[in-house]
């Protein structure tokens, strides 16, 4: 069985410095679990590691689609595991890093998906009905269907309700019922699955002191070059966090202050939901950040007892 590591945890936790280091340390190179960090020209926003901050090591499924292209859960399962093959046949251990935890599942327990391309029209739809009517009404279409799933997802979380809503229109079985198979599934990899935590308002401090680093460093300038370039709410680079509230300021909907507080709120919402996941999740070494005195000693200790990596 091939090693692979898992680096995962809530946003702003610092998940990607940690990275570098146990990378440094273990001869690793890193592939991004993260559905947006996979656009070019959208770096602020996605809190994107500069070259600089990568310190010589590699980085996978960052900066490799337009922010015009579509990214769903299928195609990155291909190129995660495409990098997967590369680092190890380079004699190197893959470091998997992000707070997408659906993602990261996918891959760890190798988790079948069809591919939904005959699916478009149909997620344009509800993507129109959400712009039309608001998430909520397309949430309820989910708990009619799937009141399972529906429980579990936000309404606010759009790309996940559409692809509930889906894999039931694709299928005519429940998400929920797919999922629960899901986590029956044993891995194919060797591997040990870490999450970084800390307490609860550490993590909301440091993502509101990021959300103002965000706008001090021109997260306007950058949704207003991407609108220029004629992306709007109705592709999918730009439902991420900080970019739709955005678009709603330059388009006169609300202040800019409006936008941060928005922003820092529902960012600090989707890093509780990020930990509930985690919680739910097997097989997961959880790591209190203000409790540890090396957060990477430790990881590496774990590491050396699963036979993953002998230092």
């Amino acid at each position: 069985m091939k090693p692979l590591v898992i680096l995962a945890g809530p946003t702003a936790v610092g998940k990607s410095e940690a990275a570098i280091k146990l990378a440094k340390r273990i001869d690793g190179s890193i592939i991004s679990a993260d559905s947006m960090q996979v656009y070019k020209g959208m770096d602020i926003g996605t809190a994107k590691v500069s070259e600089d901050e990568r310190d010589g090591i590699r980085h996978y499924l960052i900066d490799v689609l337009d922010p015009a292209e579509d990214f769903n859960i299928v195609m990155f399962k291909e190129m995660a595991e495409s990098a997967m093959n590369e680092i190890w046949d380079m004699g190197r251990i893959p470091i998997m890093v992000g707070g997408t935890g659906f993602y990261i599942q996918s891959v760890l327990y190798d988790i079948p998906f069809a591919p939904g391309d005959e699916m478009t029209e149909y997620r344009e739809m509800l993507a129109e009905l959400i712009r039309q009517n608001g998430s909520v009404y397309v949430h309820d279409m989910l708990k009619r269907v799937d009141p399972s799933a529906a429980k579990k997802i936000h309404p606010n979380d759009s790309r996940r309700v559409i692809r509930a809503l889906e894999y039931n229109k694709q299928t005519g079985m429940p998400i929920s019922e797919h999922n629960s198979d899901s986590m029956n599934r044993t891995s194919p990899y060797r591997f040990c699955y870490f999450v970084l935590t800390d307490e609860r308002q550490k993590i909301y401090d440091r993502i509101n002191r990021r959300v103002d680093r965000m706008i001090e460093e021109g997260l306007v300038d950058e949704v207003k070059g991407l609108m220029d370039r004629g992306l709007d709410k109705s592709f999918v680079s730009m439902h991420g966090l900080g970019y739709k509230e955005i678009i709603d300021h330059l388009e006169g909907s609300i202040s800019l202050e409006e936008a941060v507080y928005i922003i820092k709120r529902d960012t600090r919402h989707f890093a509780k939901r990020q930990l509930t996941w985690f919680k739910r999740e097997r097989d997961v070494c959880f790591i209190n950040i203000s409790e540890e005195k090396d957060v990477v000693d430790t990881m590496i200790s774990q590491l050396e007892k699963k036979g993953i990596f002998n230092g």
